[in-house]
């Protein structure tokens, strides 16, 4: 009999990836499970899994789907090609035979990236799927996309991030209407380079292929990445994993500066104790383990990409964050962005792309 509407979305999560893979991973999915009632399949080794579920006392809580291949975290975008059997690649299955509504994994980003595009195909006019991810900017958060799924786009493809971000950002953010901005090296529409001159014009111009307009404010400099100046920062991957990256450290270097500081001296401390409530949220807010990683969009499916050294925290937030895009069906709002013209036929410079992805595929 089929669920209500009122049903969660199933979570398909890949038990084997991340740094703590399994014990953290299975204890994240059970979290996710009785804390926010969202149903898991664990896929991965049954005979490794077992054992875990039983140490946390699930019983027969947990569904675990067998996948007897491993992917480790020192291996890349081929071994999410070659790998059919590997726990990321069979979750992606269940996404793609309609058995789960999307996939949560903390392994090799590039495995996951690879495995993904290969069994859950990107949407048509998108041809590089992108990473967005949250900042914890104030008052309200930041989307960047790409953080690091496609280094060296082209510049109609930064425009299509801008869509998938936009679409990112209404569902997860609850943002009406996101602003956008181009990250380059200045706020003048002629600053940047090739990739990112032409990609403002694209921007800035009417859109094209039915797609549905965006709310494009201009250039924005690294400066600006944490400022809450607008609510989508689009750039390429190589630009967005190396500025995530420097904020990741920098956010880290502050936090330990700043314990030093409030336990430093003994007024340091009582002071500490009176601003706890406050210092507590911040904290909190500028934790990564909060935001539930990063969201894979263009794909025929959701997939949610944490961290490799991730916690069960960290895993059911990320667990937390793939039903919420389930149930907001990103991947309908993002084919509704895109626009129905541009599925029925894609421009020229996509269909290069497709081309060149099955000699490639060929060639392996």
């Amino acid at each position: 009999m089929p669920a209500g509407p009122a049903a969660e979305p199933v979570i398909a999560v890949d038990a084997m990836g991340g740094d703590y893979a399994p014990d953290e991973i299975v204890a994240g999915a059970l979290a996710a499970q009785r804390e926010h009632g969202i149903n898991v399949l664990l896929t991965g080794p049954p005979a490794r899994l077992r054992p875990v579920i039983a140490k946390l006392g699930a019983g027969a809580e947990l569904r675990v789907v067998p996948a007897e291949d491993v992917v480790g975290m020192d291996e890349g975008a081929l071994a999410g090609f070659r790998r059919p059997r590997s726990s990321i690649a069979v979750a992606c299955q269940l996404v793609r035979r309609g058995q789960a509504a999307a996939v949560v994994s903390a392994g090799s980003t590039g495995a996951i990236v690879a495995s993904a595009r290969q069994r859950l195909l990107p949407l048509p006019a998108v041809p590089r799927p992108g990473l967005a991810v949250v900042l914890p900017t104030h008052p309200s958060h930041t989307v960047l996309i790409d953080a690091g799924a496609t280094a060296d786009p082209k510049p109609e493809m930064l425009v299509q991030f801008g869509q998938l971000g936009v679409a990112y950002a209404q569902i997860a953010l609850g943002i009406a209407t996101p602003k956008v901005g181009l990250l380059t090296i200045g706020a003048e529409p002629g600053k940047g380079n090739m990739l990112t001159r032409r990609a403002h014009e694209l921007l800035a111009a009417e859109p094209q292929h039915g797609a549905l307009p965006l709310s494009f404010a201009g250039n924005v400099e690294g400066g600006d990445l944490m400022a809450g100046a607008v609510d989508v920062i689009v750039t390429d991957g190589f630009t967005g994993n190396v500025a995530l990256k420097t904020l990741e450290g920098s956010i880290r270097f502050a936090a330990a500066e700043l314990r030093s500081a409030l336990t430093g001296t003994r007024a340091a401390r009582v002071g500490a104790l009176l601003q706890r409530r406050g210092l507590r949220e911040l904290s909190s807010r500028l934790d990564a383990e909060t935001y539930g990683g990063a969201a894979l969009l263009g794909l025929g499916g959701t997939v949610v990409i944490a961290h490799g050294a991730s916690t069960a925290h960290a895993v059911s937030s990320a667990c937390a964050l793939a039903a919420s895009l389930a149930r907001g069906d990103i991947t309908d709002k993002i084919r509704e962005r895109i626009g129905v013209a541009a599925e029925r036929r894609a421009p020229h410079f996509l269909r290069r792309e497709r081309e060149r992805d099955r000699e490639r595929e060929r060639d392996r």
